[in-house]
């Protein structure tokens, strides 16, 4: 069996340390998934409920706030280009394809629900948190602000405390 090469996690730690400075540098502002999600989704929601959107006051602040929609927002094309940008990796280093990964223990049908509900409830705290883990702990932690920090530190720590819950799915 072929072994995948991967980048040295040091150098793309690196080099992931250099993209956040120059983010920081050219807009005044750290990166972020999270909001290119809410952009979009709030935007939808202005089109297709205008009455709703008027009568809800964070809707209309922040349809007054991007009145041109969520193509005017940064956070957007970063995303479209993180996308991009993974799949051209993927195609370079001949890993593109469909494949679900699951331990032993564990159904197709299993794993894809828990997969879409953890996704749903990382959406809905990174919302409450005021950020995702690239905005709230990495962009955070560049410019030592402390919440940044707490944020980095519950991450892993929960990851960690809830691996060792469902580590026997994995397990063979």
């Amino acid at each position: 069996m072929k072994t995948q090469k991967y980048m040295n996690p040091y150098l793309a730690g690196f080099f992931l340390g250099l993209v956040l400075l120059a983010t920081i540098y050219v807009t005044g502002r750290g990166l972020g998934a999270s909001g290119a999600v809410k952009s979009v989704v709030l935007s939808t929601v202005v089109k297709v409920a205008p009455e709703h959107s008027a009568n809800t006051t964070y809707i209309k602040t922040y349809s007054e706030e991007h009145p041109h929609g969520p193509l005017q927002d940064w956070l957007v094309f970063e995303v479209i280009g993180v996308i991009i940008g993974a799949f051209i990796s993927g195609v370079i280093s001949n890993r593109v394809g469909i494949k679900l990964e699951r331990g032993p223990k564990i159904t197709n049908r299993t794993r894809i629900v828990a997969a879409i509900i953890g996704g749903a409830l990382f959406g809905l705290g990174s919302q409450l948190g005021r950020g995702c883990t690239s905005g709230a702990a990495l962009s955070g932690m560049a410019v030592m602000s402390f919440g940044g920090i707490i944020t980095m530190l519950a991450i892993f720590g929960s990851g960690y405390a809830f691996a060792y819950f469902f580590r026997n799915l994995w397990l063979k």
